[in-house]
This record gives structure tokens, sequence and C-alpha cells, in this order.
């Protein structure tokens, strides 16, 4: 039987992160749940064991204490905090999976913030130099996790990395969550897919998706 992983999701009370903590709470994992704000964190501990007894997860008083215990890290915050986030779990993260779901938006969804040639995904990389960093569910919104079938069609979610192994990993979680997994290139893809997230958000707002929407290849 294999065993089970635990994740530490950074930033689980924010709308992706509560999303994405709902959602592989469902699957044979052991989650530690760290927010800044544990008022916050109690109440979403409490609702998940409600929806699924069998739920093996837990509030985590600090990032560090949380990614000690870890073998996957999810950042669920924006990419301004990334910086600050990792200097924290730098230690505890070494040769772990840190998951970049962050997207880099200027305030006004007109473009990335980040320079050209890099991604916030390359820039997390630099900070954690001895962490598999992969780029995943950036291009999901929030509002997928409960609906990741739209229009009959389930939402493909794409990830991005420079260690296979790791990348499989990461593809069972998005599995997991209810997406279908697809293994888009290395690390320097991140760019193509931060730029993906921007246009749905803007094509979103444009069109009034109302945030459920999604990527689909459609292929033979």
């Amino acid at each position: 039987m294999k065993t089970r992983q635990t994740i530490a999701v950074i930033g689980a009370t924010g709308n992706m992160g509560s999303a994405i903590s709902k959602s592989l709470s469902k699957g044979n994992y052991r989650l530690l749940l760290k927010a800044n704000k544990q008022e916050e964190l109690d109440p979403l501990v409490k609702e998940i064991k409600t929806k699924n007894a069998d739920a093996d997860i837990e509030a985590a008083v600090c990032p560090a204490e949380a990614g000690w215990e870890a073998d996957i890290i999810i950042l669920a915050v924006p990419f301004g905090a990334e910086n600050e986030v990792a200097k924290k779990i730098k230690e505890v993260a070494n040769q772990k999976i840190v998951i970049s779901i962050a997207n880099p938006l200027s305030e006004t969804y007109n473009g990335l913030v980040t320079a050209p040639g890099t991604s916030a995904a390359e820039e997390l990389q630099k900070l954690l130099p001895n962490s598999k960093v992969i780029k995943a569910f950036n291009t999901t919104f929030a509002a997928n996790f409960s609906t990741p079938v739209i229009d009959g069609k389930q939402a493909d979610a794409f990830i991005a990395g420079n260690d296979e192994e790791a990348l499989q990993t990461v593809a069972e979680l998005v599995a997991t969550a209810g997406f279908n997994p697809i293994v888009a290139g290395d690390l320097s893809v991140s760019r193509t897919l931060e730029h993906m997230q921007l246009l749905l958000i803007q094509l979103g707002l444009k069109y009034n998706y109302n945030w459920l929407a999604g990527w689909k290849i459609l292929h033979n």
C-alpha cells in the first residue's frame, strides 16, 4: 500500500487555498493547513471534517512547522507574498516538492508584473534552489474545484516542472482535485501557463464567465 503523503497548504483560508484543501481532503493525504488568521482556519478544518469525517486534517501553527512535517508544500498565496513565505520555509523545504499556484498579475489585469523571460514559478525556484518547484493549479479558478466539469467537459489543469517524479506526484494531486492533469513541460513553460490564466481572466471580465471557466484541449 502506498505511503500516505503529508501536504502542507500555506494560505489555506484564501479562495484558492480553501478550495484546494477541500478537494484534496477527499484523497489519501494528510493535510496540514496554515493561514495568518487562526480564527478563520479552525472553521475551515471543522467544515471539511463535517463533510468528510475520515479526512486527516489539522491546523498548523506556522509555515515552518507545517513544511517540516510535509512531503509536499502548496503555496496558496499571492505572488507578492511568495518571497516572504519562501524565506520561512527554505530550510524545511529542502528536497521537497513546492507547488506554486501564483499568477503575477498586475492590479488592473492588463499584464504580468514579472520581467520578460521569467515566471512566478521560476522566481520561486531561485528562492528555493534545493526544492522541487512545480507549477500547478494556476490555470484554474477557485470555483472550478467544486465544478471541475464545465459544459459536460472535465477542465484541464496544466503542470510544469523540472523533476519528472515530482511532476507525476503532482499530476496525481491534480487528478484527486477533479481535473484532467496535463504535464506541459519544464518550469520555463510556467511563463506560458501564467499568461494563459491572465488571458482567461481578461476574457472572463469581458464576457462575464462568472469565474466558472477553464481550459480544455480538444483532440482526437
